[in-house]
């Protein structure tokens, strides 16, 4: 039997994260014990994500602290020069939903994309509102680069349910991310009705979608895995990547990274650079080139930055 008692630590998984506080689902409550437990870490920096798994001791019936961090098997998160952001924990797979109305950035795209192949995680690109006609083909032109380098991209329209993403998610540990207004919490709730995700009206003055996530929230399937619904972002900032990190995230650049005439060759317009020969030989997509020198660029200022340059 599993006690609760401070000889007893409780072992769980974090299930919703509000800042400092944290949801903890327990894997074997005691007899009569609640499954999920209101926690808050032990000292004042908080280092937890949802889906860790953590050790916990109860404080009472409904309350704990959170002891002790299980080894991860990854994590997501994002950075600027100053502050970091964990995401989540644990994943198999990314799942970025954008939509065709409002615009979105395939610039955020290649960002948590190489996120997600720094930490070793699958990404899968979901296209919704395709019952929207006007934008579908303009919102496909800029999915055509990740397509083209075998990334998966899932087409569907959330008000009609998401019976196509299910196959896609069975037994896999996927959150979703994107910009505000695109229907994820649309999504959450076609696929987890009880979840009761808030959705609002898209901004169309703007642009862009309202906030209507405010924090992560796990929710565990009942054939297995689970699925986070993650706040909207508008940034995906990469500053805890070095640059040959960044470089390596870039699946396309891979096959030309060491070839460069010079070591230190930033990939811009030196002579004798590899990559910008496979632009020129149609082996590297230009927009995605763009993107990772636009990035590489952020994460060099952000580093001087950081140490006061």
């Amino acid at each position: 039997m599993n006690q609760a008692s401070p000889d007893h630590p409780q072992h769980g998984t974090i299930m919703a994260a509000f800042g400092r506080h944290y949801e903890v689902r327990l894997d074997q409550p005691a007899e009569g014990q609640q499954q999920i437990i209101k926690c808050d870490p032990r000292g004042k920096k908080s280092i937890y994500a949802c889906g860790d798994h953590v050790d916990i001791q109860l404080t009472s019936p409904d309350q704990g602290v959170i002891t002790a961090l299980q080894p991860r098997q990854n994590l997501l998160w994002r950075s600027d020069a100053f502050r970091q952001k964990l995401i989540a924990s644990n994943l198999s797979q990314v799942v970025i939903v954008v939509a065709t109305e409002p615009g979105f950035s395939d610039l955020l795209i290649s960002r948590c994309i190489a996120a997600a192949e720094h930490q070793h995680i699958r990404p899968l690109i979901v296209l919704n509102k395709v019952d929207l006609h006007e934008r579908l083909h303009a919102a496909r032109k800029l999915l055509k680069p990740f397509a083209a380098l075998g990334y998966r991209v899932v087409e569907l329209s959330a008000l009609d349910g998401a019976a196509t993403l299910l196959p896609y998610l069975a037994s896999e540990r996927s959150i979703f991310v994107g910009q505000s207004g695109m229907g994820k919490s649309t999504l959450t709730n076609a696929l987890i009705p009880e979840a009761q995700a808030a959705t609002r009206e898209i901004s169309e003055a703007l642009d862009s979608g309202k906030h209507t996530t405010t924090f992560a929230r796990l929710y565990p399937f009942e054939t297995g895995g689970w699925l986070i619904d993650s706040p909207g972002m508008q940034a995906f900032g990469l500053a805890h990547l070095d640059t040959d990190e960044l470089a390596e995230s870039f699946t396309e650049l891979r096959p030309h990274l060491g070839k460069c005439r010079f070591r230190d060759c930033q990939h811009n317009a030196e002579p004798g650079c590899a990559l910008s020969a496979a632009i020129e030989a149609g082996a590297i997509n230009q927009r995605r080139m763009e993107h990772y020198r636009l990035v590489r660029a952020e994460i060099t200022q952000a580093k001087k930055q950081a140490r006061g340059w």
